[in-house]
């Protein structure tokens, strides 16, 4: 593709510049794909429009899969150290204001003591609050240091297919001057306004969105308030009785979510305007005495001082691409899947993305894979956008119910009036409200309590993973899918978690998540498995991969510790389940087979589309 020069380096105009890779968008999917692929020595250029970093934490949960891929490439403490820890995430709240009468809370994140265990076994991660403003420069910085250049203030203009690769032409905003790029392969994670999906006319699938909403961005010192009989990092806010005592919400400020983004000086106050309300963007817009007015409204406590840092709208979508790929290009993150931020997937889902592409597009650039590898990615990820964009809003609908219970919807404050009453009296229509008014809270526990939506990823369906052998459907269906999850090594799904130590226990315990990844593929045996170890080492060679090796139980390289694996590995001891190096299993054999270094041989060939020469 002609000759090569740094990715920092930008010509005059009319210049050519190539690289290899060029990432349009230095969100959390661009930033974090740019890491993941300098994890495997690979270099590239990532542009934003964007003059920096996010300036507002508009993301913020991180749940157990979405740090696992931080931790594969040694991020996971400096992240910790930055986020607001497990402890402060404990309750979402409903209340009159933050200040005043409670009206319901439930455990949030793992916090129920029914779901804590489900949690703990399901990875050695826990769930944290990152906001999005900390986490994009941790990646940023991580990119930068792995070799990519990174050009803010740069747009991209248009992009055109090649035979082979892709060219672009960018402006850069501060400059005032347009050049060329031409890559290898081009990445898509500009946003929900993607401009590179419409270049390459990628279709989207558009359900009715519900609206607009309202971020008003605060600083205010509530620690008095939260500490320590509040404490939970959301709280619906709302007050049943406004419009029945004359007094109307304004139209953009009906209701409000109050997230906490540093605790708990910092807050992030979401406004929703009232359901069947048709705002545009206009409606919503108030002075910054009246948007300081709410806000002091909801928290409630006169003595609070609040400054109003930024305030901002958004459309509560229900979007995803119909495909993630249109030749050498590839479209992640909020660019092919758009949704409001309930059950906290959404910048989660953006690293699982860029997790599962980059040792893809590594494996095909160093000749290790064909490059049928890459149609992979579209086919194991696109499902996973619809069932959170599906999840996502039907996160937010699951709060009808309990507004419905209270009369909130209706127009009439006669009738609002009188279902308020019915709350009050010792009658069977007061009865009948408040147990459908619980039964509202708690349907909305499937949003902080969404374990198997965020881990129950299945691409079994895909060319990437090796079925032959598997002699049953796989694993059931859970009833409840969003709350429970699939532990299997069913070849397609996440490697089950399981600590593992040394014969002479270690000061700290092993994951097998840990053995796993770091971009290269890994095989788990046991007792009597040495010969599937010595065709790890042998195929490892003759493929030019490097397969790591392990085997787990009495007197191996690893303690099986409390049993773990041998409950969860669905395999004899003398079987072997083949991992991927994002982490899914790749293949399983039931037991020791006559020819193991073929069958191994035989396995990698077909998932990396490698056939053997004729």
């Amino acid at each position: 593709m002609g000759d090569r020069i740094s990715p920092d380096q930008v010509g005059e105009e009319g210049n050519m510049l190539t690289t290899d890779l060029l990432i349009i968008g230095a969100g959390p999917a661009g930033a974090s794909l740019a890491c993941f692929l300098a994890s495997h020595g690979k270099k590239g250029l990532l542009l934003a429009s964007a003059p920096g970093t996010s300036p507002t934490p508009r993301a913020h949960i991180t749940n157990l899969a979405g740090l696992e891929t931080l931790r594969d490439i040694g991020l996971e403490e400096q992240c910790l150290s930055l986020a607001t820890p497990s402890t402060n995430m404990k309750h979402t709240r409903w209340c009159r204001s933050l200040a005043g009468e409670e009206y319901a809370r439930v455990y949030s994140w793992g916090h129920d003591p029914i779901y804590k265990g489900a949690y703990e076994a399901a990875s050695p991660c826990k769930h944290v609050d990152l906001p999005q403003t900390l986490l994009e420069p941790v990646l940023v910085r991580k990119a930068t240091e792995g070799g990519w250049g990174v050009r803010f203030s740069t747009r991209l203009l248009k992009v055109k297919q090649l035979d082979e690769g892709v060219e672009v032409e960018v402006r850069d905003e501060i400059l005032k001057r347009g050049y060329k790029i031409r890559c290898r392969y081009l990445f898509g994670c500009d946003g929900a306004r993607s401009q590179v999906v419409r270049e390459v006319g990628l279709p989207l699938i558009k359900k009715p969105g519900q609206g607009l909403a309202l971020n008003v961005l605060v600083r205010a010192d509530l620690t008095h308030l939260m500490e320590p009989h509040r404490v939970g990092n959301l709280h619906w806010v709302f007050k049943p009785e406004e419009g029945i005592d004359g007094r109307e919400a304004p139209a953009w400020g009906w209701a409000a979510i109050v997230r906490m983004v540093k605790p708990w000086t910092e807050w992030m106050f979401i406004f929703l305007a009232k359901p069947g309300m048709d705002l545009k963007g206009e409606e919503m817009e108030a002075t910054e005495e009246e948007y300081l007015a709410r806000v002091k409204e909801v928290i409630g406590d006169e003595s609070v001082k609040a400054e109003l840092v930024h305030t901002s709208k958004w459309w509560i979508n229900e979007v995803v691409a119909e495909r993630y790929q249109e030749g050498d290009v590839f479209c992640l993150g909020d660019a092919v899947h758009r949704h409001p931020p309930f059950n906290g997937l959404g910048s989660n889902t953006c690293l699982q993305d860029a997790f599962n592409l980059a040792w893809k597009v590594s494996y095909v650039l160093d000749g290790r894979a064909s490059p049928g590898l890459l149609d992979s990615y579209s086919l194991e990820r696109q499902p996973v956008g619809v069932d959170i964009i599906t999840r996502a809003n039907d996160g937010l609908r699951d709060h009808i119910p309990w507004q419905k219970t209270l009369g909130m919807p209706s127009p009439d404050p006669a009738e609002r009036a009188k279902i308020l009453a019915e709350f009050e009296s010792a009658t069977p229509e007061g009865r009948k409200r408040r147990q459908e008014f619980q039964k509202g809270i708690e349907r909305t526990t499937t949003e902080f309590h969404g374990l198997g939506i965020e881990m129950n990823q299945n691409y079994s369906h895909s060319p990437a993973v090796y079925l032959d052998d598997e002699t049953g459907p796989g694993p059931a269906v859970p009833e409840d899918k969003v709350r429970t999850h699939v532990v299997t090594t069913y070849p397609g799904r996440r490697l089950p978690h399981v600590w593992v130590n040394t014969r002479i226990p270690a000061k700290n315990m092993t994951s097998t998540i840990d053995l796993a990844g770091h971009g290269k593929f890994c095989l788990l045996t046991g007792f009597g498995g040495g010969r599937w170890k010595e065709a790890a080492k042998s195929v490892g060679e003759k493929l030019g991969l490097q397969i790591n090796s392990y085997s787990i139980g009495w007197n191996q390289d690893y303690e099986d510790v409390y049993f773990d694996w041998a409950k969860k590995r669905e395999v004899e001891e003398d079987g072997c389940v083949l991992v991927r190096p994002d982490r899914f299993v790749a293949w399983r054999a039931k037991e020791m087979v006559e020819d193991a270094e073929g069958k191994l041989e035989e396995v990698l060939r077909r998932i990396l589309g490698r056939p053997r020469e004729a």
